[in-house]
């Protein structure tokens, strides 16, 4: 998807699950985990979802991280 390969750019983190997707005006909004700081174990790792922003083309056209976090957690703060 093209959204994901442009919040890579924009934040140059690479995005390693969709966890989430609802419609949202003209378009999709997509909740992305990625790994904010890797480290070791990778238990350790801090992770953050962001909420992107998708037109009917499938091209971001916004994003905000929204949560950071834990890998492995169980429930959300």
């Amino acid at each position: 998807m093209a959204a994901l390969k442009q919040l890579q750019l924009l934040t140059t983190r690479t995005p390693e699950s969709v966890v989430g997707l609802e419609a949202h005006e003209d378009g999709w909004r997509i909740t992305v985990e990625v790994v904010e700081s890797a480290r070791i174990p990778n238990t350790a790792d801090i992770m953050a979802e962001y909420e992107v922003d998708v037109d009917g083309s499938g091209d971001l056209t916004g994003y905000s991280r929204k949560s950071r976090y834990f890998r492995g957690r169980t429930q959300a703060d």
